[in-house]
């Protein structure tokens, strides 16, 4: 009975059985920038920055509920069998991604709600007395407020990773077959939430940091393509017809000049430049970055389902 449960819980859900549409790409997107906010306001918490009544961390965990929670209303959109989604909690497959990936979302929901009470919004504070004793005792204890921080961290870290690996275990699709993908959207979530971050973030220090550290993301990114790249052309021959797809294909400018070129390197050298005080600090990078976050998505999505064993 389990394992006719565990299997139709697969089937309902399986990436293979039916083409991919807009659906997929948006939650990959959500939940990896949602990572990214989790492992950022985590981090403020550890390192106490909690303490400075500006710290975005407070105003984050509501923004990432919301934005996780349209995540998975795209991810419902995309499921055949709708009805069923509840079976994937019946078991846990060690040996399944999407099996790790349910609980792994079923986890992030209680990290993010321990972070948002440690300043509840004022509608609901006003509604509930009870939540504002509840903030001030968290506050009140810095173990406990850095081990709430460590937990959104892993469980960002987690999430975060596993949007790729979703992909790479696919090895019908050679072109997410690469163990590069789980790293390199991790990092493009971490820096898709740093932009984004860095635009609504009340402290002014904590958008400085925001964009430094956006830099550090955007470098990473180009190196872990760079690496997904050659790992893919001096691989097998299969791998190199699913790479073309990218060198000379039809996804050539999509990724070359939207992805890479506007969506990485433009607003690297303008937050470089931003940074050294060269220029003033303005939307338009991280706009960018967003933008280049999603595209990327769906790049990598659309473009590795036209790549399969057998030819393209």
């Amino acid at each position: 009975m389990q394992e006719l449960t565990t299997t139709r819980a697969n089937e309902m859900v399986d990436p293979i059985m039916h083409v991919w549409g807009w659906e997929i790409p948006v939650y990959l997107f959500l939940g990896g920038m949602v990572a990214g906010m989790m492992i950022i306001s985590g981090y403020f918490l550890f390192s106490g920055r909690y303490q400075k009544e500006l710290c975005a961390c407070y105003i984050l965990p509501g923004l990432a509920i919301i934005l996780l929670s349209l995540g998975m209303l795209a991810l419902f959109l995309d499921l055949e069998h709708k009805l069923y989604f509840w079976r994937l909690y019946l078991t846990f497959e060690p040996a399944s991604p999407m099996s790790w990936g349910s609980w792994i979302l079923l986890l992030v929901y209680p990290a993010l709600l321990l972070n948002l009470l440690m300043r509840p919004p004022d509608f609901l504070v006003n509604r509930w007395a009870r939540l504002a004793e509840i903030r001030d005792q968290l506050r009140q204890r810095a173990q406990l407020v850095r081990w709430i921080g460590a937990a959104n961290m892993i469980l960002g870290g987690l999430l975060g990773v596993y949007s790729g690996v979703l992909l790479s275990t696919l090895v019908a699709r050679p072109l997410w077959n690469s163990a590069i993908l789980g790293p390199l959207f991790l990092v493009s979530g971490l820096s898709s939430a740093a932009a984004f971050i860095h635009m609504i973030a009340p402290d002014r220090a904590e958008r400085e940091l925001l964009a430094k550290a956006d830099n550090a993301f955007l470098i990473t990114e180009l190196i872990l393509l760079g690496l997904f790249v050659i790992g893919l052309a001096s691989a097998s021959e299969v791998h190199i017809e699913a790479i073309g797809l990218f060198l000379g294909g039809p996804y050539t400018a999509m990724f070359w000049v939207f992805v890479v070129g506007i969506g990485i390197v433009l607003p690297l050298v303008i937050q470089l430049l931003a940074v050294n005080h060269r220029i003033m600090h303005t939307p338009v990078a991280p706009i960018l970055v967003i933008a280049g976050g999603l595209l990327l998505r769906f790049v990598f999505v659309f473009a590795g389902q036209l790549s399969r064993f057998g030819g393209i």
